[in-house]
């Protein structure tokens, strides 16, 4: 079926750099520049004082066979989706409940969640549906040689974070941050990993541009419609196995019960038809297929991500490797069937929206990553929003009473309830 949500589009810049040979007429050299920066409008509601979190979980979502998960809630005033007065939000997360103690199936404890990465390689073919070839080399970029670095990364591996009192991976030390004085030491979320089979995205020409790399093969980034890249990952019925997701379904690669991963070779994506309205580097959703007489007849939520590998020198800033990775997977853990409404907010980038969508508060600051030395690399996963700073709870409950995670200067104040939309007058 169709992706039941789009959410968490990831957008920035690709710097300049020169080629110095004849080119073909849909493709682009590394000096096109990508510069498009995303601002949805969103808004004000003046509240009155800061948000309360709730103390306590209202359990997991109920009739649908998925990843686990847990709810709770808090108070701050502001304004639905739709402009009426709302007080009370509610939210699912990842996981089990930081709420109360113990290793019992429901709270507290590790909760360990399967997280298949299945790399997705580019075939780019001519309009007739053959292989492409330009200079002599054919157009085909392999996803697969950026797995082991990807699991090398924080996102899979653990390091030292000052919200655990052992090392562990980057997604749950951020939810620890947000829940640093409900949990216990031994309350996390970790993403067992494991790589599945390499599939393949064949596109037709006039549904993508491309950039070589500097000795003329394939390819130093691709660009690609949007519409055509959810068509092409996403199955049209539970049997279709033509599409990455499909395919990866039916083999059993992945399963209700994981967060997976489908890891692309440097390809953004570009709106409308029109590569100038570009780039997505990643989003997170969940495909949505009928369930049978063998899970009770739930609907089946298979939740994942796709999440472009940035080589380094594409962009400014120090954003590249797994920065579009750790931003899907940080927000899936704060809303993995992307339904939490919050109060609108508006963010130090301009960005305006009302869902718990982590990652896009801090998208395209000057100070957006966080470098981690891991395994002889230098990583650069993004800081994120904590759940606090959507809540409006002043001062923060979140460690060292931040907003932001790792990074805890990022944000140095909590998120002003605002009008429908962002509009005039803001708080």
């Amino acid at each position: 079926m169709r992706l039941a949500v789009l959410a968490t589009l990831l957008f920035t810049a690709v710097p300049a750099s020169v080629y110095g040979q004849a080119m073909e007429p849909d493709q682009v050299p590394v000096s096109f520049t990508l510069n498009k920066n995303p601002h949805t409008l969103r808004a004000k509601f003046a509240a009155d004082g800061g948000g309360v979190l709730g103390n306590r979980s209202n359990g997991s979502l109920l009739g649908i066979d998925s990843l686990s998960n847990w709810s709770s809630y808090f108070y701050y005033p502001g304004v639905d989706g739709n402009g009426f007065p709302q007080f009370t939000w509610q939210y699912t997360m990842v996981g089990h409940s930081p709420f109360a103690t113990g290793n019992d199936d429901e709270n507290g404890g590790t909760t360990s969640i399967g997280a298949p990465v299945v790399p997705v390689n580019l075939d780019l073919r001519n309009f007739d549906g053959s292989p492409r070839f330009v200079g002599g080399k054919r157009l085909f970029s392999d996803a697969t040689q950026y797995v082991k670095p990807v699991l090398k990364s924080p996102v899979f591996s653990n390091t030292f974070y000052s919200s655990s009192v052992v090392p562990t991976q980057f997604t749950d030390a951020v939810q620890r941050a947000e829940f640093i004085n409900k949990a216990d030491d031994n309350w996390h979320t970790l993403l067992r990993s494991r790589v599945e089979m390499p599939r393949t995205m064949v596109l037709i020409r006039g549904t993508y541009r491309f950039a070589l790399n500097t000795d003329g093969s394939c390819c130093f980034f691709v660009l690609v419609d949007i519409g055509t890249f959810e068509n092409a990952l996403f199955p049209a019925t539970a049997a279709d196995t033509t599409t990455p997701i499909g395919a990866a379904e039916n083999a059993g690669d992945i399963r209700t019960r994981d967060m997976s991963t489908f890891l692309f070779p440097n390809a953004f994506l570009y709106f409308n038809g029109d590569p100038s309205q570009c780039c997505v580097l990643g989003f997170h959703t969940y495909d949505l297929e009928p369930g049978g007489a063998d899970n009770g007849f739930r609907e089946r939520r298979y939740v994942v991500n796709y999440s472009s590998w940035i080589s380094p020198g594409l962009f400014g800033g120090g954003f590249g490797d797994v920065a579009a990775l750790s931003h899907e997977v940080s927000e899936i853990f704060n809303d993995p069937f992307v339904n939490n409404a919050t109060p609108w907010w508006l963010s130090p980038n301009g960005n305006c929206q009302n869902t718990l969508e982590t990652g896009d508060v801090i998208e395209g600051l000057a100070n957006e990553v966080f470098p981690i030395v891991l395994n002889g690399f230098t990583y650069h996963p993004q800081n994120e929003a904590l759940l606090q700073w959507f809540a409006g709870v002043t001062p923060s409950t979140a460690i060292s009473g931040a907003y932001s995670y790792p990074d805890t200067n990022v944000l140095t104040k909590a998120n002003v309830s605002q009008n429908f939309a962002c509009t005039p007058p803001l708080p």
